[in-house]
This record gives C-alpha cells, sequence and structure tokens, in this order.
C-alpha cells in the first residue's frame, strides 16, 4: 500500500481515499508494532539461562527415577537379610579417616533368664555414617553380646530405631541431603562430587534410595501440615510448570506443582468474624505459618478441586480457570490478585511508556501504601482503615480504568490489560472488608520461588511417585523456613524421633513447636 506514494493521483477526492486508506494501514502497523514489542519483551523478561548439558539432565532424569523407586519400596515386607538390588552398587567401608563416636549399649546388669551375673562373650559394631554441620563422622553403635555364668543365656541390647532399617545414613546425613537437593538446589549427583571431595564416597544412587524413603517417612507429618493450611479462614494459591520425565521414551511432559499457604502474620487479634474457625489451634489468628505443595502429571481443573474438597474459607488466586469449581455455594470464596492486575501494566509501561498504564501503576502503589498502615493490625481495624483510606481509592481506579477503553485500540496489549483490571477488580473488592484478607496473592508466589530455583537447576520430577517426594520435601522444609527454624536442624530432630513417635502427636515435631539445642 506504501508504494502509492510514488504516484499520488491530482483529483482531491481520490487523493483523501488515499490519505483514508494510509492511515489505517500506519494505525494498523503501529498497533503491530505495540504488539511485537510486549511479546518481545515478556520473552525476554521470562526466558530462562542457558539451555543445560545433555550428560547432566541423563543424570537428573536417572536421580529422581532412583528416588520414586525408594518411595514406593517403603512399607513393604522387608526380608530378613539385607539383599543388594541388581544394578546398585555394593556397600562400601566407611572411610577409616572419619572420626569416630562410640555409643555402647548394654542389654542389662542381670541375666534376664536367671538373674545372675553376666560376662562379655563379644560385640556386635553397627557404623552409621552421621553428618555434623561442617564435618562427617562415624557414629559406632557397640551391643556387647552378654553371657550368663550361671545359665549361659546369652542377652544383647536391640538396635534402637533408625530413620532407613538397615540402612547405614544418620538422621543428621538425611536430613543434610534433603535440605542440599531441595533448599539449596543441589543435585545428587552434585552433593556426590563435593562428598567425595571430603574423601566420602556416596553414590547418586545410594542418595537416591535414602530421599525416596525419607520422604516417604515424613510424609505424615506432610499431611498434618495439609491439615493445617485448610484449616484457617483464608489460604493462598497457586500453581507452576515442572518438567517430568514421561514413562518409556525418556523424554520429558511438563506436570504441576501447587502450593496452597496459610499466613496469618500480617494480621492479629482474636479470630476474625465469620471466619472459618481453625480447631486445631483454637483461633485463626494465632496458628503458625505453614504450607503445602502438591503434585500433578497436568494442570486439570480437578486437581485443586481434589485438593480443597471440603474447605469453605477464602482462597487467594490468579484468574486460571482451572479454581473455578473451587468457588461456589457451599464451597470456597474467591479473592483475586491484585499484583497480577498491576503486572499487566508494568509490562505495557516498560515495552511502551503508556502514560495509561503509569498512572494505573501509581494508583495501585496508593492501595499498597495503605497496606503498610494497616499491617500488623486486628483484623477490626484493618477493614475499618481499609474502608476509609482504600475503598475509595479502590473506586477512582475502577471508574477511571473504565473510562480508558474509547480512548485505546481495543486490540492493544493496553486494552487488554485494562480488560482483564476491570473483570478481576470485583472479586479483588472483598479484602476491603475483610481484615483477615490480602491485597494480592504474593504469599504464593514466594512459596514458588524455591520450585522456579530448582527447576533453573535442571530438577525433574523421574515420575509421579518422584514428584509427591518432591512436594513433601518441599512442605517441611518450606514450613520450617516460614517459621523461621533452620530446616536441617529441625529435619534432623525429627527423622530421629519419627520412627516410633505415635502418629496422634504429630504436632509434637511441627517446626514450630522445636527447640534449638544450644
Amino acid at each position: 500500500m506504501l508504494n502509492v506514494l510514488d504516484n499520488l493521483p491530482e483529483d482531491p477526492t481520490e487523493l483523501r481515499q488515499v490519505s483514508t486508506l494510509l492511515a489505517a494501514e500506519v494505525k494498523a502497523l503501529t498497533l503491530k508494532v505495540e504488539q511485537l514489542q510486549h511479546q518481545l519483551y515478556g520473552a525476554n523478561r521470562h526466558r530462562f539461562g542457558s539451555t543445560s548439558e545433555s550428560m547432566d539432565q541423563l543424570q537428573l532424569f536417572v536421580e529422581n527415577d532412583e528416588i520414586a523407586e525408594a518411595a514406593k519400596e517403603v512399607g513393604e515386607t522387608a526380608p530378613a537379610e539385607p539383599v543388594e538390588p541388581k544394578g546398585k552398587p555394593k556397600r562400601k567401608p566407611l572411610p577409616d579417616h572419619l572420626d569416630r563416636i562410640e555409643q555402647v549399649l548394654f542389654a542389662s546388669e542381670d541375666c534376664p533368664e536367671c538373674g545372675g551375673d553376666l560376662s562379655k562373650l563379644g560385640e556386635d559394631v553397627t557404623e552409621e555414617l552421621e553428618y555434623i554441620p561442617g564435618r562427617f563422622v562415624v557414629n559406632q553403635i557397640i551391643r556387647p553380646r552378654m553371657t550368663c555364668r550361671r545359665c549361659e543365656a546369652i542377652s544383647q541390647a536391640p538396635l534402637p530405631s533408625r530413620p532407613i532399617e538397615r540402612g547405614r545414613p544418620g538422621p543428621g546425613l538425611l536430613a543434610h541431603v534433603l535440605v542440599s537437593k531441595y533448599a539449596d538446589h543441589l543435585p545428587l549427583y552434585r552433593q556426590s562430587q563435593i562428598y567425595a571431595r571430603e574423601g566420602v564416597d556416596l553414590d547418586r544412587s545410594t542418595m537416591a534410595d535414602w530421599v525416596g524413603k525419607s520422604t516417604a517417612l515424613l510424609e505424615p507429618l506432610a499431611e498434618a501440615i495439609a491439615k493445617r493450611v485448610k484449616a484457617g479462614s483464608s489460604l493462598f494459591a497457586d500453581d507452576t510448570p515442572l518438567k517430568m520425565l514421561a514413562p518409556g521414551n525418556k523424554k520429558t511432559k511438563t506436570a504441576r506443582i501447587w502450593a496452597y499457604v496459610r499466613d496469618e502474620r500480617p494480621w492479629s487479634g482474636p479470630c476474625a468474624t465469620g471466619a472459618q474457625t481453625d480447631n486445631l489451634s483454637g483461633c485463626a489468628g494465632r496458628a503458625p505459618p505453614c504450607v503445602w505443595y502438591q503434585f500433578t502429571v497436568d494442570r486439570k481443573g480437578e486437581h485443586p478441586v481434589s485438593h480443597l474438597a471440603g474447605y469453605k474459607g477464602w482462597v487467594h488466586a490468579d484468574g486460571y480457570a482451572g479454581f473455578n469449581d473451587v468457588f461456589g455455594k457451599d464451597k470456597a470464596s474467591e479473592v483475586a490478585c491484585m499484583a497480577h492486575i498491576r503486572r499487566k501494566f508494568i509490562d505495557v509501561f516498560t515495552a511502551q511508556g503508556s502514560a495509561i498504564a503509569e498512572e494505573t501503576i501509581k494508583r495501585i502503589a496508593q492501595l499498597y501504601g495503605v497496606e503498610k498502615e494497616v499491617r500488623g493490625q486486628s483484623p477490626e481495624a484493618r477493614a475499618a482503615l481499609r474502608q476509609a483510606m482504600a475503598k475509595p481509592i479502590f473506586d477512582d481506579l475502577e471508574e477511571w480504568l473504565q473510562a480508558q477503553p474509547p480512548k485505546i485500540s481495543g486490540k492493544s496489549p493496553l486494552a487488554k490489560a485494562i480488560r482483564y483490571a476491570l473483570n478481576r477488580m470485583p472479586k479483588t473488592r472483598p479484602y476491603l472488608d475483610n481484615g483477615f484478607l490480602e491485597l494480592d496473592n504474593n504469599s504464593a508466589e514466594r512459596a514458588m520461588k524455591p520450585v522456579a530455583i530448582g527447576r533453573k537447576n535442571w530438577m525433574f520430577a523421574g515420575s509421579k511417585r518422584g514428584g509427591d517426594s518432591m512436594a513433601i520435601a518441599f512442605t517441611l522444609i518450606e514450613t520450617a523456613k516460614l517459621n523461621k527454624v533452620d530446616p536441617q536442624a529441625w529435619l534432623t530432630n525429627v527423622l530421629s524421633r519419627i520412627a516410633d513417635h505415635k502418629t496422634t502427636k504429630l504436632d509434637e515435631l511441627m517446626p514450630w513447636n522445636y527447640t534449638p539445642v544450644a
């Protein structure tokens, strides 16, 4: 069309027609440039770093598959004698250079059969590789075999319960491997290389077995955290993609990991009027923060519906349609996220410098200014201040956005951002009336950061069971971090106790009830 400029008509009427056509084409091209600029900005902003090397990916595929297999084995009947699985390395002696810490367990002072004096017949020594922050040690559990001088009966103290029966890792080492993988994002093959530099030979497949069995042992604790999350008056929900190895072809498919967060620290005081009562702690306002992760092989809406079955509180979520069936009569109530609204205008302003986008961002910033004022106050005080200070800003913003579409092209990224905002703002409005709700879903988005970092370190799920193990580990580690508890110290304590702990008293093992050893 632009080549008509080389041969413009002399007739005024024809010239006006050409001018009209040129103006329409320039407008269309301008809109296309805006769209391409917006797409380019989004692509650059969300782009990951450099691609991983194929050998690293292969290591991780195998590693996570082994974790899943180990988790599946837990609960199966154990053989009378240890059997070395095919394809797994044989157990090697623990290095001689490591310090030995002896623990001697005597059966009793007198013969349990006749009460006679005991004399030492021999002893059994069980070695357990343990990790104390900064160094490896070997715990030697020495159990003398005693014989009675009177009746010749032989007695020996039983082995204490250990996290992995017939296994050689101590609870501190298991905790260190879990935290290194899921909090520090070090795949097991890298951990193996690190330990080798310290003179400790730990094969990747051996540690994969430990991770699978440890997470299976800890699963009841993760389930208890899930109950606490769903006992609150409100929670935050989000999901993010994660690669899973597809069976049979060594390729990956896109799975999902979901996070459900209960974090009521921004408000204090008695239970909010109308809030769902927390029967586990007596009052929703006094509950410690916790996060529950779930792994699924796809993003179907049936998953959040299943995860939140029976929940009737408020759910902060983005606009994903899969959450729609979570909400409704006798179900949960929805609260939309202002941060998602704001982010779309940030993208437009960054890509195009739009004055309308800039003004929207400034008005949303005023709402967050009010949130700084109400943080830490009771739900009643927060609701009153929001009604007085935030509601006029919110109403003006909504009215102002409604007046903007006639001024701009309906196909532009800015128009799409405005339509999204006007669709989501009515569902954001409940926070103005309920002091125990938040303006955004950032609590759930923060819970996704560890997953995103791990994903950049080529963290794949080898299978559905491997993904479940990952979700259990994230649940425990991130809940400990929310409560400002060292996850490695806490998990060491839990793993040393959980094998003998009653399931009816799991609350005693929660991170908020953990007291660090001085």
